[in-house]
């Protein structure tokens, strides 16, 4: 269950820095009991990243294999080998 917290609560720095350290998720601010910012670990925040990198990338290939842009394994290898001579 995400984390909701007043936007006064931010005034103990410390005290926030080891929440978003031991959050499993982003930690959510609001203000006058509206949405306002969401705040997390550094760590998080690039495995967040890194993610959606991922996610881009396996859209990517999607799109190509539905568009019929394949290469056969087989001749990919082959070709790769004698570039390389191995």
């Amino acid at each position: 269950m995400p984390r909701i917290i007043p936007i006064k609560d931010l005034k103990n720095t410390s005290e926030i820095s080891e929440m978003c350290k031991e959050a499993t998720e982003p930690i959510y601010i609001t203000k006058n009991g509206y949405g306002d910012m969401v705040i997390m670990s550094v760590k998080m925040y690039e495995e967040k990243l890194y993610m959606l990198d991922v996610y881009n990338k396996l859209a990517a290939a999607e799109a190509q294999i539905a568009m019929g842009k394949v290469l056969d394994g087989d001749a990919s290898i082959k070709s790769i080998r004698e570039k390389y001579n191995v």
